[in-house]
């Protein structure tokens, strides 16, 4: 009997341990980043999701910069867009006396953010800046094809830019819509046979026979629309074409 409260205990832990592996969050830099951006207030002056900033009185630019067009104006690089987290500023714009002069004439500043934050995770804002920005932008032409499909299907309306965030999505296995470059994305989708199903139909065929898989999509706020209706010729395939670009280009 005793041996038998052992088993069962010890089948009882492994099936916890299972289920906190099973679920546990696998969240990209960019979508870490996000969510430090909207913990530290970074949205308070660049606008909702970073995309529109708020007006910034009697400075020449007009308002505070949105990540989505403006930031490679005032950053050419990595470096760049890590210095202004860092120090507010980039080393090349601190000592411009023009700068400085609209700066102080401005009613908002950026923050330094370097005592406050890990070199990580500024290296995770920068990511997310990135993605909202479109960067890395595939120059492949049918990854470019592909994300410019996923634009107008509204596929980065869930997905996030570029298909690199993770918005929340209560009730879901993680919590999250999966973004397509993070790890868990090969838990859905194992070729492009899969990945074409999940897009004609909203689910694929292995997920379909999945008693467990089915019980946490139908248990999910959000659902994955079936686009067979929507689709012109050569989309799956473009489409395809931006998400092995994007899982091979490192960011």
């Amino acid at each position: 009997m005793r041996a038998l409260i052992r088993i069962a205990a010890l089948l009882a832990v492994v099936g916890a341990v299972a289920a906190v592996v099973v679920t546990r969050p696998q969240l990209t830099a960019a979508e870490r980043g996000r969510r430090l951006a909207e913990t530290w207030g970074c949205f308070t002056c660049h606008g909702p999701g970073g995309i529109r900033g708020v007006p910034n009185h009697n400075r020449t630019d007009k308002t505070v910069p949105g990540f989505e067009g403006d930031v490679m104006m005032y950053a050419d690089d990595d470096e760049g867009l890590r210095e202004w987290i860092h120090d507010g500023v980039t080393k090349r714009r601190a000592p411009s006396h023009t700068w400085q002069a609209d700066r102080d004439r401005g009613a908002l500043r950026m923050p330094a953010f370097g005592r406050r934050l890990s070199s990580g995770q500024i290296d995770d804002l920068v990511e997310f800046v990135k993605a909202t920005a479109g960067e890395p932008e595939p120059q492949d032409t049918a990854a470019a094809a592909g994300l410019h499909r996923a634009d107008v299907l509204g596929c980065t309306g869930c997905h996030g830019p570029g298909g690199r965030l993770a918005a929340r999505d209560p009730g879901s296995l993680k919590g999250y819509v999966p973004p397509w470059d993070g790890r868990d994305f090969p838990e859905l989708v194992h070729d492009r046979s899969e990945f074409q199903q999940w897009v004609e139909s909203g689910i694929s065929d292995r997920f379909k026979r999945d008693a467990l898989a089915r019980y946490f999509l139908r248990r999910a706020a959000l659902h994955m629309p079936a686009f067979r209706s929507h689709l012109g010729p050569g989309d799956v395939d473009s489409l395809w074409a931006y998400v092995t670009w994007l899982r091979r280009t490192p960011h």
